[in-house]
């Protein structure tokens, strides 16, 4: 009985031993692999549903794509050896990528909490840059006037589209 226990035991182990290389070898060996082509990611989330929407959508969904598309070619970084550096640099990246995509929310979204937290989102996420770039020792860029000078644009566009529509 006792031989059998450490059999069990020492099998229990060996598995645990087994899982815990697999956790640490998959993603090494997912990151040897050739690259995915960025049009096939692309095509993967945007193709589809470019067919049944709307034409407003579509335009939505086109700008959308090419946000998405920029921000993933901004994160392809070549590593520098230095972890704070590179994943700053991916951060901003993906910060960026995030107004942009905020920026759209604003000038074809409707829903006016969905809009305010676009709103917030481009304030956070040129807030979070700034950080980033404080933190790695660069001057950090003013935000972007025109992220700003846009948000507002679309908003005073939407005002005057739903005042127009609710005039006599």
């Amino acid at each position: 009985m006792k031989n059998a226990s450490s059999r069990l035991r020492f099998h229990y182990r060996a598995a645990r031993v087994a899982a815990a290389l697999l956790v640490m070898v998959l993603p090494v060996a997912a990151c040897s692999e050739a690259p995915r082509a960025l049009a096939d990611y692309l095509t993967a989330i945007c193709v589809t549903p470019f067919r049944s929407s709307s034409p407003e959508e579509s335009l939505f969904l086109a700008e959308n794509a090419n946000a998405m598309s920029k921000m993933m070619v901004d994160m392809g970084i070549r590593p520098t050896g230095r972890v704070d550096g590179d994943f700053a640099a991916l951060m901003i990246a993906h910060h960026q990528g995030a107004i942009e995509m905020a920026l759209l929310e604003l000038r074809y979204g409707r829903d006016e909490q969905l809009r305010r937290l676009a709103q917030e989102i481009i304030v956070t996420q040129q807030q979070e840059i700034a950080v980033m770039r404080l933190a790695l020792g660069d001057v950090p860029q003013a935000p972007r006037p025109s992220a700003f000078a846009e948000a507002s644009d679309v908003q005073n566009r939407q005002a005057g589209r739903d005042q127009a529509g609710s005039a006599p």
